[in-house]
């Protein structure tokens, strides 16, 4: 096996990409509206297999609990159509190939293992700031889903006052929360940029974030003890971000006291291309039980 269609599925659109097993590189990417129905979400699948040639299969990431052993996508998503029916084996006999399922935040995770920021790496945790927060546990390179598929579901962990991460970890909770408090209209990216000028209304809120993300990566990393925490989704491109949640982390540490090390946090390399990469190298393990 040499090339692949290698799709990911996203609330508001499905990107693809020819990758090419030889060169580990994707060409020819493209990017369509997620429809609003099954059956419309069958046809642009079809439409991206046919616009490429001799290729051995489809290699996909999508939201939800995907179960690889009956192609059965459980949980919840943006996209409510695709859940709690064998939709691999649907797909299968449409679209006349092989076809990979896995969780995006786990095709993420795969590929920041297999060429990204943790290539040198056996054991980490990959947290993916998002809409959401979500992640993937990674030991020995090896994906662990859990007993219910819900390994890696960081964004379910509680942060401080017993709030789930994915409702006070993100920029854009940052950005409704500002906007509740200072009766304005931006959003989180924006009071981010605020916040590094310097303005305090918005650091007082940005820090808010920091310190609920921290709370969470200090307890995970002293639950499975990987060697770093990557952070992705679109937060893990700014730099700024990543060295304000790394002082974050610092600071609670020095209040604390014999503890013998600081969670190491890196920011993932690939950054929109990880999905595709990840979902590419899950087919080929899937088929080949090619180790990463």
């Amino acid at each position: 096996m040499q090339k692949l269609v290698s799709i990911d599925v996203g609330g508001t659109s499905i990107k693809y990409g020819l990758w090419d097993e030889n060169t580990k590189q994707l060409s020819d990417k493209g990017s369509i509206a997620t429809p609003d129905n099954i059956e419309d979400f069958y046809q642009v699948l079809q439409q991206i297999k046919d616009s490429f040639k001799d290729v051995d299969g489809i290699g996909m990431s999508i939201p939800g609990a995907v179960d690889q052993r009956t192609g059965v996508i459980g949980g919840i998503s943006a996209i409510p159509y695709i859940h709690n029916f064998p939709i691999q084996k649907e797909l299968e006999a449409r679209l006349e190939t092989k076809i990979t399922m896995e969780n995006d935040a786990n095709c993420a995770a795969l590929a920041e293992v297999s060429i990204g920021t943790a290539k040198d790496m056996n054991n980490v945790l990959f947290v993916v700031i998002g809409t959401g927060v979500g992640g993937a546990v990674v030991i020995n390179r090896q994906i662990v889903h859990g007993s219910h598929l819900y390994g890696g579901e960081f964004g379910m962990m509680l942060a401080l006052e017993n709030q789930q991460l994915s409702k006070v970890g993100t920029a854009v909770y940052l950005g409704q929360n500002y906007n509740d408090k200072y009766d304005n209209n931006l959003s989180g990216r924006e009071v981010l940029e605020l916040a590094y000028k310097g303005d305090k209304n918005a650091m007082k809120e940005v820090q808010k974030m920091y310190d609920n993300l921290a709370h969470v990566i200090y307890n995970i990393q002293f639950g499975i003890d990987p060697e770093a925490i990557i952070i992705g989704g679109g937060v893990s491109a700014n730099t700024n971000f990543i060295k304000g949640l790394n002082q974050t982390l610092q600071n609670l540490m020095i209040n604390l006291r014999d503890i013998p090390i600081t969670p190491q946090v890196k920011a993932a390399e690939l950054h929109n291309d990880a999905n595709l990469v990840g979902a590419a190298y899950n087919f080929y393990n899937f088929f080949c039980f090619k180790l990463l």
